[in-house]
């Protein structure tokens, strides 16, 4: 009986090794990096800001016209099978 490791298939071996070198590559790279990040403060404009405001104030206005849209609905229509 063959074993698969045995079995010489030259497409996969070559792709096998390839990956197993970058990955290796790159985990020791990561040790050997000599640049420093350094702290950038964050920053907030403050139109985004308010822009970001005005769209969640506009989804919530939705959000309650659906909700009351649907509970009349559901009133309307359970008044209806009642009477």
């Amino acid at each position: 009986m063959i074993s698969f490791a045995k079995i010489y298939i030259r497409w996969f071996n070559t792709t096998v090794k390839k990956t197993g070198s970058s990955v290796k590559d790159k985990i020791v790279s990561k040790y050997f990096e000599t640049t420093t990040v350094k702290y950038q403060p964050k920053r907030s404009d403050i139109n985004v800001l308010l822009n970001r405001i005005k769209v969640n104030k506009k989804s919530e206005s939705r959000k309650k016209l659906y909700f009351s849209a649907a509970a009349s609905t559901g009133i309307l229509l359970f008044g209806l099978i009642i009477f």
